[in-house]
């Protein structure tokens, strides 16, 4: 692992990736396997970590794919469908229901970016666990796991339209607890 990343530092890292699994996949075994392979995967893999992002976006990265890996494994995957969005017009979110690019840490300038960053992830954090886990993790899915409205109405054996009542009532929460602690 890089020489600046303490065990310390690995070891909360672990913990952020095992909660982002168990999310997802509801199965604290499973979630463990997928982060350990995630893990044994960046050891294989140093060499290949250039850091040009932070070391715990590279392993959330490697560990992002070992789930959708293991959802397509599972045989889940359908095709694609074309689905109309809900209207839901807000600040933090566009028309196909993704991060309006205006929103994300990414537009943040220079010295402050870093810090702004930090204090935005957070605060989204807190509000994604005032969401209800089902609308936690169906958020998650679709915006981390990029899954398609049929990839995860497959997993979670929902109806479209449950899924973007789902989608649109958690993205209304977020909007307003971000909008109270913005």
């Amino acid at each position: 692992m890089p020489n600046q990343i303490s065990e310390k530092e690995l070891y909360a890292i672990r913990q952020q990736m095992l909660k982002f699994a168990k999310l997802q996949l509801h199965h604290h075994e499973l979630a463990e396997d997928l982060v350990q392979e995630a893990f044994l995967s960046a050891f294989k893999n140093i060499t290949h970590f250039k850091r040009e992002a932070a070391f715990k976006t590279w392993m959330f990265a490697i560990l992002k794919n070992k789930i959708i890996d293991y959802f397509r494994q599972k045989g889940r995957l359908v095709l694609e469908s074309e689905i109309e969005e809900e209207e839901a017009p807000n600040t933090f979110f566009d028309e196909a229901g993704h991060w309006n690019l205006a929103y994300t840490p990414n537009c943040l300038k220079d010295n402050e970016e870093k810090v702004y960053a930090e204090e935005f992830w957070l605060i989204f954090e807190t509000c994604l666990t005032c969401l209800p886990a089902q609308q936690a993790r169906i958020f998650m899915m679709r915006e981390f796991l990029d899954l398609s409205s049929d990839e995860i109405c497959q997993e979670m054996q929902l109806t479209t339209s449950n899924l973007h009542t789902t989608l649109y009532r958690a993205r209304l929460q977020l909007q307003h607890c971000l909008s109270r602690k913005l």
